[in-house]
């Protein structure tokens, strides 16, 4: 299978389903990265321009880890909207990787990209298959299944389906810490609070609530069609 994950910044994938999109790969299964936006707001010092490039090359190292394809927007950090052009690159995205299953953002997480995303990676899955939507690639011959991955810190985000990550979870901790530059914004801005610690926190109650060491939760798109099921989603 292709299985794509929308992100709305570098280290989102990393941080909400990098386990999940692991166990696939190991698998044999192909792994996309899709990332919105180029982060160009997180740091403290550097200019929108360095820490955009600095912020780039981290994601192109997280998904050598794992051998998965990135597929980099560019958009603008904390500007991300869903008007015309975004959801056609949005399409664009799909028909890039021709994804079986989709992970987007829940739409209630904390951040308004993140919230973004959700809508319009919901908003793009059936025009990606669409014939006449026309945009710059050819349109699929399926609609994708789709999940919403869990909400940072789990806040606000009622778990349907748990994956356990405990055989990979060093795994996606070295997946997160290629994202340096973002650990060190979070340790200046939320108090010593790293990104590895928020992870492990999250991955360790969604374990204890599925009976495993370490899990990451999902829930279903509940629209029409439904093209998969939760035995979609690596089993053990």
């Amino acid at each position: 299978m292709n299985i794509l994950a929308i992100g709305a910044h570098p280290d989102d994938i990393e941080m909400q389903c990098a386990g999940t999109l692991a166990l696939y790969r190991q698998q044999g299964h192909s792994i996309f990265f899709a990332v919105a936006t180029n982060g160009n707001v997180g740091s403290p010092v550097l200019t929108r321009e360095e820490i955009a490039d600095i912020r780039h090359k981290e994601q192109l190292k997280a998904c050598e880890l794992i051998g998965a394809e990135l597929i980099w927007m560019g958009y603008e950090d904390e500007w991300l909207f869903n008007d015309r052009a975004t959801r056609t690159r949005f399409i664009d995205a799909i028909r890039q990787a021709k994804p079986d299953i989709i992970f987007a953002h829940g739409p209630t997480d904390y951040h308004p990209d993140h919230r973004a995303v959700a809508q319009l990676s919901e908003d793009a899955r059936i025009p990606s298959s669409i014939r006449l939507v026309e945009t710059s690639l050819p349109h699929l011959d399926r609609i994708p299944h789709m999940f919403f991955m869990d909400n940072v810190a789990g806040i606000g985000f009622e778990p349907e389906a748990y994956v356990d990550i405990s055989p990979v979870i060093e795994l996606k901790r070295e997946m997160l810490l290629c994202h340096k530059s973002q650990n060190d914004w979070m340790r200046a801005l939320f108090e010593d609070c790293s990104i590895t610690d928020l992870m492990d926190k999250n991955a360790a109650q969604r374990g204890a609530a599925s009976g495993v060491n370490y899990a990451e939760a999902f829930r279903e798109v509940k629209t029409f069609p439904q093209n998969g099921t939760y035995s979609m989603l690596p089993q053990k």
